[in-house]
Order: structure tokens, then sequence, then C-alpha cells
């Protein structure tokens, strides 16, 4: 299995800070974002690599940052890591998280099992409990939680389960919400679908955020939902990043 991380936006709403900067890997205590992330999933044994989807503005940003890693205490620990590049340079010609995510896919040959992620979550749990249940079920998954506010659900995708987590629906930003199960953007697709992915977007899949795929997928594959055993953070303002800074830090 090898890891997506899906990180090639250029945060606008966090201003100046992420203008010249890549959001993933702003500080957070003596970390980073997306460090914490990886440290998480560098403890996985089905994981044997992270390949990070980038723009050409922070490719060379994040391509130091690795080098730092490899000589970091936890080197010896960590994953081998691989930087795409898709080769935009602003946001309005950024290619959309499905398009990078397929980009990643075709550039690298990549025929694996995959664990798909966003970079700029923190998380309460392990990744491990997730790559557990998607190998238990045999399907690929998504993850969901319960969110209770309609205001949020409206603002995200949504899903339908049975008694044994089986998605039987999925709607993105739903006027009506049918159920309480929001979905983060954390994936799991088996080798066994990725043909579906490769061939989504040709087949009326959306391109921009990485929600589209996982309803598209859900409408043409077996999916089953993990329910999030804790809590996570979304930085997605200059507030919740100086909110994640004094909790986390």
């Amino acid at each position: 299995m090898k890891t997506i991380v899906i990180a090639a936006g250029y945060a606008t709403r966090l201003g100046e800070l992420t203008k010249n900067f890549p959001k993933p890997l702003l500080q957070i205590g003596s970390s980073t974002i997306l460090g914490r992330m990886l440290d998480d999933i560098d403890r996985i044994p089905e994981i044997d690599e992270h390949i990070i989807i980038t723009n050409h503005k922070f490719a060379h940003i994040f391509e130091e940052w690795v080098a730092e890693r490899c000589h970091s205490e936890r080197s010896e620990e960590s994953k081998p890591v691989t930087i795409v590049d898709d080769g935009t340079e602003t946001n309005e010609t950024r290619l959309g998280a499905v398009c990078d995510l397929l980009f990643a896919m075709e550039k690298l040959g990549i025929d694996d099992d995959l664990l798909v992620v966003a970079a700029d979550n923190i998380l309460e749990f392990s990744f491990q409990e997730f790559v557990d249940f998607a190998y238990e079920k045999g399907t690929s998954c998504i993850m969901c939680h319960d969110q209770p506010s309609i205001e949020k659900l409206q603002r995200t995708g949504v899903v339908v389960l049975d008694e044994n987590n089986k998605v039987l629906e999925m709607a993105e930003k739903p006027e009506v919400p049918k159920t309480h199960w929001a979905v983060p953007p954390f994936y799991i697709y088996l080798k066994k679908d990725l043909d579906l992915v490769r061939h989504s977007v040709e087949n009326g899949c959306g391109k921009d955020a990485p929600g589209n795929l996982a309803h598209y997928m859900v409408e043409h594959t077996a999916m089953h939902a993990w329910p999030m055993s804790a809590g996570r953070f979304d930085i997605g303002s200059l507030d919740t990043y100086y909110e994640a800074v004094n909790k986390y830090a």
C-alpha cells in the first residue's frame, strides 16, 4: 500500500501565511501538519512509500523538507517519500484534487492499494485502524463521522450506511442531508478498483474536491465507511491554524 498525499492546493484562505509557502508544512509545535500525519502512517507496516503530489510553486519546498526529514532522528522509522510536481503555478490553473491523484498514478505507474489523504488535518486517531478496517471488509473505503450541524453537513459529503457500514448512498453538499454521517478527506482505494479510478474523470467524475471521486466510486463499486474512533482538526483558515498551534503545540 502507498500513501498519496494531495497537497497541490494554494490555501488562499490563509492569506500571507501561505502565499509563498505550502499549508501542510506550517509548523505545529516541533513538527508540521504533514509531519505529524506521516509520523503516524510510518508505523503502518502495510505502507511502503509516501507520495506527495504538489504544485510547481511549492515542489522545491517539499523536496527540501523531505531532505531534512531524511536526516532527522526519525529517519530510520520513516518510509521513502516521493515528490510529484503537477506543473501548475497558480490557484487559477490548478488541476484539482482528483486530477492530481490521476496525474501521480500515471506518472509513477502506480498499481498498489492506496491510502489517499488530504494534507491539512491533525488527527486524534491512527490510520492503522482505517487500514485494518478496509482489509477486513475487502473493499475500497471512506471514513465518516457524526456531524450534528446541518449547516456543516450541507458543505461536505454525506453518506447513508447499512448495518454493516456498507455505503448505500453518498451526496456532495446536500441541501437536505439524509443522515449525520459526514465524510472527511481520507480514502482507501484497493488495487482491484484502480481501473475505475483511472477512468473516473473521463466518465464524468468531478475534478476539484477529493470527495467527488469517493462519490463516483460509491456509484460504481462496493464501498464501506469506517466511523472515526476519535476527532480530527481541519485547518482551513488562519483562525483554525492558530487554534491548532495553541491546542497541539
